[in-house]
């Protein structure tokens, strides 16, 4: 079994952001002390728990789905794959208007999980 790469251009965008999501996982997995520190957070030495949280459940989502598209490359794992992020835009609009979190990086954040929701959902929905 080779390596499929999209030769479409909606499916070329939707596999860039699996391919970003598997990278920005990997970058959480390996470096979560400079992730903590990016989002203004601190582990304690005493109570190192939030790098079993952010390894497992962020790092894992982000990897794990975004590699699972990548060698899938099928249009309904897409549209999960933007379903997903779509969910966490909406989760980030709810906790920025409701908690008054409205600070740069929860809006960056906003940003970066909007276009990982929206490349493989208009490759799905045919926009792109």
């Amino acid at each position: 079994m080779e390596f499929y790469f999209p030769v479409e251009v909606g499916e070329q965008l939707a596999f860039f952001a699996a391919a970003l999501s598997a990278v920005i996982g990997l970058v959480i997995m390996f470096a979560p002390g400079l992730v903590f520190r990016l989002f203004g957070l601190q582990v304690t030495a005493e109570r190192r728990d939030g790098l079993v949280l952010l390894r497992s459940s962020l790092a894992a989502f982000y990897l794990g789905f975004g590699a699972t598209a990548m060698l899938l490359a099928q249009p309904m794992v897409y549209l999960a794959f933007g379903a997903s992020f779509a969910l966490a835009v909406f989760g980030a609009v709810l906790s920025i208007l409701s908690d008054g979190g409205a600070t740069l990086r929860n809006c960056l954040l906003l940003v970066v999980h909007a276009i990982l929701a929206a490349l493989p959902l208009g490759y799905v929905f045919g926009m792109v």
